[in-house]
């Protein structure tokens, strides 16, 4: 899962992530809200790639992700 700033850098990363790297399926964009905040303005977008071969390399999507101002996360 990677965590971008706001819906278009989302939108942009799971492009360029159906581009970059041998995936099944287009990722997905969810927006979240952080625990404990009711603002709109503190949530957050995720680009949600299913991998379950375990074939995409963790650094690479790091790399991505903090092109855009964004972090891997590992659930």
């Amino acid at each position: 899962m990677l965590v971008l700033p706001d819906r278009d850098a989302a939108d942009e990363v799971a492009e360029e992530a159906g581009q970059r790297f041998p995936l099944e399926e287009t990722p997905q964009v969810v927006r979240e809200a952080l625990a404990g905040e009711d603002d709109a303005e503190d949530a957050q977008w995720l680009v949600v790639v299913e991998d379950p071969r375990g074939a995409l390399d963790a650094e690479a999507l790091r790399e991505l992700a903090e092109e855009y101002e964004g972090w891997l996360e590992s659930e």
